[in-house]
């Protein structure tokens, strides 16, 4: 396909209402994508607080932090990507394991999906299910614990 016809397959794209446009020809195959124009932003407006004494910071309130965000002990079994997390192979089946569950290394302990794809999540190392950290269909985060052994 030559320049002249590609630019001008281009232009009919930006002008039009069209969002994307493929045409296959002898030649090749050219898809055109037009991308939305990024949203406008609110202009921000800055105002100076009024000038007020200093807050006191109550001495109770670092005692008064749950215990539950504290980290959790044990050996951890982390999510090597970033995807959903799945306990089951499939909707209503068996969880590959359970609180209480004896893992070997190797052996697959979960689902994550990421990008349509279904990768089974293997233990690096070997211990009994202590907790499970996730939330079925929950995302997880590269690096995120998801089961702790004990």
């Amino acid at each position: 396909m030559d320049l002249r016809k590609l630019k001008t397959l281009v232009d009919l794209v930006s002008e039009s209402n069209i969002s994307e446009l493929e045409i296959t020809e002898a030649e090749g195959k050219v898809r055109i994508v037009k991308t939305p124009p990024p949203p406008a932003q609110a202009a921000v407006q800055y105002v100076a607080a009024p000038a007020a004494a200093p807050m006191p910071i109550p001495m109770e309130a670092s005692a008064a932090t749950p215990a539950a965000s504290a980290a959790p002990s044990g050996k951890l079994i982390k999510s090597p990507m970033v995807g959903t997390f799945y306990r089951a192979s499939a909707p209503g089946a068996k969880p590959f394991v359970d609180v209480g569950d004896v893992v070997k290394q190797g052996q697959a302990v979960c689902i994550v999906e990421a990008m349509k794809i279904l990768n089974e999540i293997e233990s690096d190392i070997d211990g009994i299910v202590k907790e499970i950290l996730v939330e079925n269909g929950q995302a997880v985060e590269y690096g995120q614990p998801l089961f702790v052994l004990e």
